[in-house]
């Protein structure tokens, strides 16, 4: 039974069923392995792939220790054939078979299978570049190599990516501040050029007119339009940064050769109402300015070419002063001679304003301009001065006087009382205005020891220390205020006045007592102190 169970174990169930049922038949049936090879026929297997077969089972065999049933010889008489029916081949083989289906559904077998090898495929040689080298080690180290290796590959890759992008991201700020660089630099230039003058060199007159409530915006396009300054918004962030706001309207005349700033300060000053004419210029007189003053003032004159040496042989012309005394009856009807002793005849005739001078204005132009002045100022007074028996050369004389000793209307209406006061009572006026002028020193400055050390014996016609009444001319060109205060001065007995050089407050006396004791106080003890009669 041993035996019987080994040789069992060795077959398949198919196979024991066979091997049974040829015992009970008492014939000896083909080996398992033969049986096995018509059961491989039967299945279509060729006789090729037994033995492939057989060496694998063999083989599994040998590994799992499992003992080749072999087929001993024994001696023993075979057992007799059963003698009740026995079942056919077909129908063992269909029992065995759905045994068999029914094993292998709830057991896994191991069946070792074996492919027939086609001859051609075996002699196919693999070409030598898809041969992989032999690998060494266990397969947890060729896997750990292979992970370190892609590691180290894509560390590789990336610091090689983050070099190549920093090479690009420096690349690009270097082009970017390059870029701001350049930029920056011809902007610059550009401001600054803008800020300059259009043209240094063109000192040509442009006239233009800025309407009134225009914008400092506006007013930079006219500029631009105009070809004054080179950019408007340059002009309007140049204006608001230096907080110039306060631009008039009107016309102006402006020069390419003037810079932003000049320009700004122009228009502040505020234009005409009128276009003028572009080499205009503005000659102002001061109040109690003299003839060979007024020369120096033309002298400074920068657009125009008239002279001083013009204007004073001009002044001096009979011909031409004849000519403007029938042009201006009124106001020169009393002028004086020139063999009284004056010096200009048209001294004090003058009137101290300002006046435009351009490229046409003559010397003989401007004196007549300065004369018609004169002519409207008077204009007022011609008719109270015919009530009081005064002529316009005697008021001129005055007010000359008055100008320059009193600063304020009221003093000044005092003074002229005292003059008028002094002439009633056939006094000398004793003013050293009338002497500085004779001495060609009226308008310097003097300190107060020169004024009161003056040569009061010096000999000419405007000596009013010793010779009575009033000079041959008045001695520089009164303002309207002199001229109101001598025309209308105030009623005193006053016949005496000294000012204070510190305060300008004009001290006056009836008697030469009450005099001399404010000059004590008031002139003597400041001799050192700049004289007030300049």
């Amino acid at each position: 039974m041993a035996e019987d169970s080994q040789e069992k174990e060795g077959l398949s169930f198919k196979e024991q069923i066979l091997r049974d049922l040829a015992r009970a038949k008492g014939t000896e049936q083909p080996t398992p392995v033969e049986k096995s090879n018509d059961l491989h026929e039967k299945l279509g297997l060729g006789q090729s792939t037994l033995p492939s077969i057989q060496e694998e089972e063999e083989t599994l065999a040998s590994e799992m220790d499992i003992p080749q049933v072999q087929k001993e010889e024994t001696n023993e008489p075979e057992p007799a054939p059963l003698e009740s029916s026995l079942p056919t081949i077909e129908q063992i083989e269909a029992e065995a078979a759905a045994r068999e289906e029914k094993e292998f559904n709830t057991h896994t077998t191991k069946v070792p299978v074996s492919y027939p090898i086609n001859k051609a495929v075996e002699e196919i040689k693999v070409p030598e570049e898809l041969v992989q080298p032999a690998v060494y080690g266990t397969e947890k180290e060729t896997k750990q190599l292979s992970r370190s290796n892609r590691t180290s590959q894509i560390v590789t890759t990336k610091k090689r990516q983050n070099k190549i992008a920093g090479k690009i991201v420096k690349t690009v700020l270097i082009l970017l501040l390059l870029g701001i660089g350049i930029t920056g630099f011809f902007a610059y230039r550009y401001v600054a050029s803008a800020l300059q003058p259009v043209d240094a060199k063109n000192t040509k007159y442009v006239t233009v007119k800025i309407p009134t409530g225009s914008s400092t915006k506006a007013i930079g396009a006219v500029l631009e339009k105009a070809g004054l300054i080179k950019n408007a918004q340059i002009f309007s962030y140049y204006a608001k940064f230096n907080n110039y706001a306060d631009f008039q309207s009107g016309y102006y005349n402006l020069q390419k050769s003037m810079n932003l700033d000049a320009i700004a300060k122009k228009l502040q000053q505020g234009g005409t109402d009128t276009p003028q004419d572009p080499s205009m210029e503005k000659l102002t007189i001061p109040e109690g300015y003299t003839i060979e003053q007024i020369a120096k003032m033309i002298a400074k004159l920068k657009k125009n070419k008239l002279s001083s040496e013009a204007f004073l042989k001009k002044i001096q012309d009979d011909n031409f002063i004849t000519q403007e005394a029938a042009k201006y009856p009124k106001l020169l009807e009393s002028l004086a001679k020139k063999e009284s002793g004056v010096k200009y005849r048209l001294e004090g005739y003058l009137f101290p304003a300002t006046y435009n001078v351009t490229d046409s204005t003559t010397a003989e132009t401007l004196i007549d301009q300065m004369l018609a002045a004169m002519d409207k100022t008077m204009s007022r007074y011609y008719d109270v001065l015919a009530t009081k028996n005064l002529t316009v050369h005697d008021v001129l004389t005055i007010a000359s006087l008055v100008e320059k000793e009193g600063s304020t209307d009221q003093d000044r209406k005092n003074i002229a009382s005292v003059f008028y006061n002094r002439l009633n009572q056939n006094m000398p006026l004793q003013s050293n205005i009338a002497i500085l002028y004779a001495q060609g020193k009226l308008g310097q400055k003097t300190t107060l020891s020169e004024d009161a050390a003056i040569d009061t014996n010096i000999d000419s016609p405007y000596n009013v220390y010793k010779n009575t009444g009033l000079m041959p001319g008045p001695v520089d060109n009164p303002s309207l205020s002199a001229i109101e205060a001598t025309v209308n001065p105030v009623k005193t007995d006053y016949l005496y006045f000294v000012a204070n050089t510190e305060t300008g407050k004009v001290y006056f006396a009836t008697t030469y007592a009450e005099h001399e004791k404010n000059v004590q106080e008031h002139v003597n003890s400041k001799l050192t102190k700049p004289s007030s009669s300049n």
